[in-house]
Parts: C-alpha cells; structure tokens; sequence
C-alpha cells in the first residue's frame, strides 16, 4: 500500500487538482433534492473510479447487470436460500440502473433489496426451526451439491425449503457422524454417558438449531440497512479490481490499527464460546488488568461508549465486539459483563495505547551441522504512518540483522511466507539492507510514467548468505522484497511454485470533497483505491504472475484457486523498461543448489504426500456430498487417513535446533504475561517441526558452501 507521505508532490497536487476538477463536474441528483448520505458516498466513489483508477471499467448498463448479480449473490444470499427467483424478478427493474446511481442518480436498489430481504427474513428462520424439529433419515441414498457458484435462487417455497431441507441434513450429518466417534472412542470410560443414536441425532440437531440461531441473531440484529449498503459500494469498488475498496469510518480505523500494531483499548483479546463474547486473555499492564475486575471467561453482553446506551452483542462476532470496545485514547468504555459465578456488572474502563508486538519482526537461531544460520519472521510490512516514532517493520528487521551478526551467523533466513504486504516505503528500505544501493522497484500510473524507487544507501548491513521464504500467501511488499532480491542475484527465494501475484499500490482517500479528498479519515468513509502497478527491476510485472521461486518446494495449497490470477477482475500483466542496475558480485550458481534440494525432496516422502494430496485438496471445493450415513461414513475414512497424513506433513521426524535470542526471552518472560509467554514458546516448537524450514536451512547451508568459494575467487580476482 502507498500511503500519503510517501506520495510523490505531483500526486498530491494531482489531487488537489482533482477536487477542483470534480467541483466543476458539478454532478448532482439533477431532482431538486439534496443528496442523502447514501448518495454522497456512492457519487464521490463513482467520480473517483472514474478519474484516478489505473485501469477504470466503464460504468455502464453492463458494469450495472455485474453488480446487480455479484451483489445479490454474493453478498446478499450467496447461499441462495433466503431470496426467490420471484424476489429477483422483482429487483431486475434495478438491473440497468446501477450504473445510474453511481453517477449521480438517487440511492434505490439498496433500500428495495433491503424490504425484500427483511422480509424473506423470518420466512427462511421458521424453515430451518421447522426441519430441524424432527429427525433426519440418514438410510436415504441422497446427494447435495453446495458450490455457491453452480446454485440458483429457488423457483417457489417448496424448492427453498428442500434446498434447507438437504443443507441442514448435511449439517446434522457431520455433526452426528462426529458424535458417534466420540461414543466409540469414550465407550467404556467411567463417568461416560453412552447415548443411543436417536439421542446422538436430537442432539446433532440441536447443535446445528445453535449455530443458525447465533448466525440469524447476527442477520437481525447486528446486520443494518447501513451495513447492507456498505457491501453494495464494495461490490462496486471490488470489481474494478480485488484491491479497490471501501471502508466506511470504523472499518478504516481498524485497518489502520492493523498496520501500524498500536491501537486504543483495554488490552484484553476475545475469543466466541457458544454464542457469546468471552475475554480470552487479558495482558499485562492493561486497563482490563489495572481494573481488577475483568478476568479470563467473563462473557461482555454489552458495550457502551462513555455514558451512550450500551449495544447489545447479541449476534455480534468477535471482529464486531473488538470495533465497539476499541477506540480513542483516553475515552471510557463500558462494559456489561457476565461472570463465571453468574453474576453481572458493568466495569468501566478508559483506554489506553496497547501494542501488538507479536505481530513485528522476530529472530531466531537454528544450529545445524553445518553451521548457525539465522532466521526472521515477518508476518506483514507493518508501519505506524500516523507516529513518526511508531514501529517500522524496516528498522525492526534491522535490529534483529544486528542481533543475528552479534551471534556470528553463517546466513540468514528471510520468512515471507503468508505475508500479504504492506508499507511500499518500508520494502524498499528493506531491499537496501541487503544491496549496495540502486533502484528497488517501479512504479508506474494510468498515464503510463513509471517511477523508480531507489537505495540510495551504499553501505550495506547484511552481505552474507540470504535466503527468502515465501509461499502463495506471499503478496505486494513481500513480492517487491522477493522480485528485487531475485533480480540482483542477491539470494535464493524459496518456496512454492509462485507467489500470490498482487502487483498494484492502493491509496487510502477520504470520500470528503470539503478536504480535497486528502484526508484519509472521512465521516463518510474512506476509498482504498488503485492508482498504480509495480513493476520489477527487469521491467516485469510481478501482478497475475508473482514470483517464480529459484528453488520450489511442494505446497499443501498449490492447485488450489487462491491466487491473483484465480480471480476474473484481476488487473492483467505486462511489463515496462528494465532498470539499470548491477547484480550482486558475489552471485551464486543455482544449478547445483536446485539440483541438490530437488534430491533431497525426492527422496522425502514426505514431500511426495503433500504433492499428491495438493491435488486432493483443489477437488473438495467443487464435490458433490451424500447425505447418506454409510457413505458418509466410507468418505470420512477415506479423507480422514489424507487429514492424517496433512497433519503429519507438519512434523518432522527430528526437531530442529532452533533457539531464541537470550534477550528475546529475557524480554517476554520479564512482562510476566503467562499467555504471551506460552505463544512464543509455541512459535518456537513450530518452527522445530517446520518441514519447509528444514529444507531451507539445508538449501541455505549449500550456498554457504558456495559463497565461500565465490567470496574467495572475487577476491582473489
């Protein structure tokens, strides 16, 4: 993501232009009427579609029938069992206005889906209360297909109630099926109540009768008109490409807290238990601890904002109660608790600055053999834009550089993998910690002027052996730090086939033409908009395609559609001008290194049961299910000797050597927070079973062999 700062002025003054630009547009409901706020938000997103996307759509009659479909079906009823095929008919007098709306038109497809909806409602909760008062014949010989893409809405009241009727079946299914392995395995345990299976069935029902009642107590009281609409400006946003958003207020505070690891709260993490909220953790140091009356178990029933009335949260999921609870500094917070004993009060609570620190850079040392390598774990591109002295994951990856270089490593292990990006700034200081300066990337907008972002450091922190971890999780700044390592022959990036392949910079504008549309933080909400692409050194786009690994490994997930180019509103690939810049000196000869991890993974059979289950994997999404107890059970076998060998895939038959940093430990065992200890401690044992970290750590002690041979012909040269 680009973010304000680090703008170059002529975007800046290409906004502020922008807003006179719109103001002369003079675009307006053209009925006398002035706009609501549905309308503002949708107009000013349709102008800024328009006029500064990279690659707009034309908002047409066209774009208008793919909303109108994506919106209905995807985030409306993707399960197609609320709405008729009647309902639609009805909507489809909207289907070619959509894009009237947008551009200028009054607000009327949301709040007539929003009738209809509300009424379907209650209709579709007495459906599945209904069928799920009496017991399911599992000795049927029937099948259901549930591939949302491949489902239509029901013609009349009967098909949706048999479209209910088998999804339900399934639901009690699995859980019934789960229930008898449990008697199985129990039978014969003192204090074990052995159930009959018409007792297992009732009470297979019951737990699936939970679970639609907490997820329609959501639908009815947590889902609003307002929310509704919100989903329709991210469809339209969304489909100009998967990266273009909106965020309405909380929503961008939030994505904010995420990036920068700071937020406002009480410093208690929540977990969902049977329906409720319930405190999971409460950290040291904290306003929930300092109170001395919130603890582990309380379930919050209520929040409220100072002396405002309390919401209830009641259908609200975890990620819901986190928005009300947080906030901002120094402001009170009030929640009703219920405790463990039963009893209820309301603690009041101010909040405070709370750090996310186990979301930064952290080191690690692997022994091996052959030597001591490095590891660091970076779990995202974190930067605090709003705090100049806030964390940077930038500097926190030097730090732990230093930290590793005081321990005398042989060579580091850089881990991308499942890293989805971040700060554009904070790569390229990244990229420059490994280089003897030049450019790190391009940047290029709609008017086709690319830009180069330069390493203009030529000292360099780290020039020993580097390895980079990635996977198809691996996308944006994690792909620019990968692409340009790549390209200066600098290290070896392993992992799957290719990367997720996101090659475009969003920016976060405010929906505020007042301000210019500069300030990020509307009432209105904010737009995450593409304004460019980015584009390696070597001229390549690494959008749709990623980044090719030099040294593959096989993935759990590699069949499977997940990446960029799995999605149809993907923007495309192409490529530019190559840049000037000079490889690394000291470059390494991969024939062997890929010769001599590709043996290795040969002969690993373990390797071998992930390609093979890859495959399985990418077939259960699009899988017709029976709903007949013995078949059920025949394909449980069957998928639960493959779960097997996927669990043991993570296990290797010998842990590896892997030690925290003594000061590291130092410092978490010193805040005296037992959960957070046991989190680190937990991160270390997966590490000593990491199957993809033991074949990097092996492919890294090859180049250390290399390197050193290299390092000695250069220098000799």
């Amino acid at each position: 993501m680009l973010q304000r700062k680090n703008l170059p002025i002529v975007l800046l003054l290409f906004g502020a232009g922008l807003f006179l630009a719109f103001r002369s547009l003079g675009l307006g409901l053209g009925n006398g009427n002035p706009p609501t706020k549905y309308e503002k938000i949708l107009h000013n997103v349709g102008e800024m579609l328009a006029e500064i996307h990279y690659s707009p759509k034309k908002i047409d009659d066209n774009f208008s029938k793919e909303i109108f479909k994506k919106y209905l079906g995807e985030k409306i009823d993707d399960q197609k069992d609320v709405l008729l095929q009647s309902d639609i008919q009805q909507l489809k007098k909207y289907e070619t206005k959509i894009d009237d709306e947008i551009l200028g038109g009054p607000v009327q497809f949301v709040p007539a889906v929003s009738e209809i909806y509300k009424k379907r409602l209650p209709e579709t909760e007495d459906i599945y209360k209904e069928i799920l008062s009496k017991p399911f014949d599992f000795s049927k010989d029937e099948s259901a297909n549930f591939n949302d893409e491949k489902l239509d809405y029901p013609k009349n009241e009967a098909d949706r109630k048999e479209a209910w009727r088998k999804r339900l079946k399934y639901m009690t299914l699995e859980r019934y099926y789960d229930l008898m392995e449990d008697r199985e395995k129990n039978k014969g345990k003192e204090n074990f109540e052995v159930k009959t299976d018409e007792q297992l069935e009732a009470e297979a029902r019951s737990r699936v009768l939970n679970i639609l009642n907490r997820n329609y107590d959501r639908l009815k009281l947590k889902v609003s008109d307002d929310d509704r609409f919100n989903e329709y400006v991210k469809t339209i946003t969304e489909s100009m490409d998967p990266h273009t958003t909106f965020m309405p207020p909380v929503d961008k505070r939030y994505f904010d807290e995420e990036m920068s690891g700071r937020f406002f709260g009480i410093g208690a993490s929540l977990r969902e238990e049977d329906g409720n909220i319930k405190i999971g953790s409460v950290l040291a140091g904290s306003p929930a601890l300092k109170s001395g009356e919130i603890a582990i178990g309380d379930a919050i029933i209520k929040v409220a904002q100072g002396a405002a009335e309390p919401v209830d949260l009641t259908g609200y999921t975890v990620q819901d109660a986190v928005k009300l609870i947080r906030g901002k500094k120094g402001t009170e917070v009030r929640l009703t608790v219920k405790k463990t004993d039963g009893s209820v009060k309301t603690v009041t609570l101010i909040r405070d600055e709370i750090i996310q620190d186990e979301t930064f850079a952290r080191s690690a040392v692997i022994n091996t053999p052959k030597g001591k390598l490095g590891f660091i774990y970076l779990p995202e591109f974190y930067a605090d834009f709003d705090n100049p002295k806030g964390a940077r994951c930038s500097e926190d990856v030097k730090k732990e550089i230093i930290k590793l270089k005081e321990q005398k490593v042989d060579g580091i292990i850089m881990d991308l993998r499942n890293n989805g990006g971040g700060s554009l700034y904070d790569v390229v200081q990244m990229v420059g910690l490994f280089i003897e300066g030049g450019p790190i990337v391009q940047v290029k907008d709609r008017e086709g002027k690319p830009q180069i972002y330069f390493d203009r450091d030529k000292s360099v922190l780290y020039d020993g052996p580097l390895a980079v971890m990635v996977n198809e999780f691996s996308a944006s700044a994690s792909e620019i730090f990968a692409a340009a390592i790549q390209d200066y022959d600098r290290g070896v990036i392993i992992g799957s086939t290719s990367t997720y392949g996101k090659g475009t910079v969003q920016r976060n504008i405010g929906l505020d033409k007042t301000m210019g549309f500069l300030d990020p933080n509307s009432e209105l909400g904010t737009i995450k908009l593409t304004l460019q692409k980015f584009y390696r050194i070597n001229g390549g786009s690494t959008q749709l395609r990623g980044v090719a690994s030099d040294v593959n490994i096989p993935d759990i997930f590699e069949y499977t559609k997940i990446r960029e180019k799995d999605n149809p509103d993907a923007l495309g690939w192409d490529e530019i001008q190559k840049a000037d810049y000079t490889r690394w000196k000291y470059g390494l000869d991969l024939g062997p290194i890929r010769k001599a991890s590709a043996e290795r993974l040969k002969s690993n059979p373990l390797f071998t049961t992930i390609h093979n289950n890859a495959e399985w994997l990418a077939k259960q999404s699009d899988k017709t299910v029976s709903l007949s107890l013995k078949k059920y059970q025949e394909e449980q076998k069957k998928n639960k000797a493959i779960a097997k060998q996927i669990e043991n895939q993570n296990k290797l038959p010998h842990e590896l050597n892997v030690d925290p940093l003594v000061e590291d430990m130092k410092r978490v065992e010193a805040v005296g927070d037992v959960a957070k200890l046991e989190r680190f401690k937990n991160w270390l044992k997966i590490l000593r079973n990491d199957p993809y970290l033991d074949e990097a750590t092996n492919v890294l002690n090859d180049m250390v062999t290399q390197t050193n041979l290299v390092y000695a012909k250069v220098n000799k040269n």
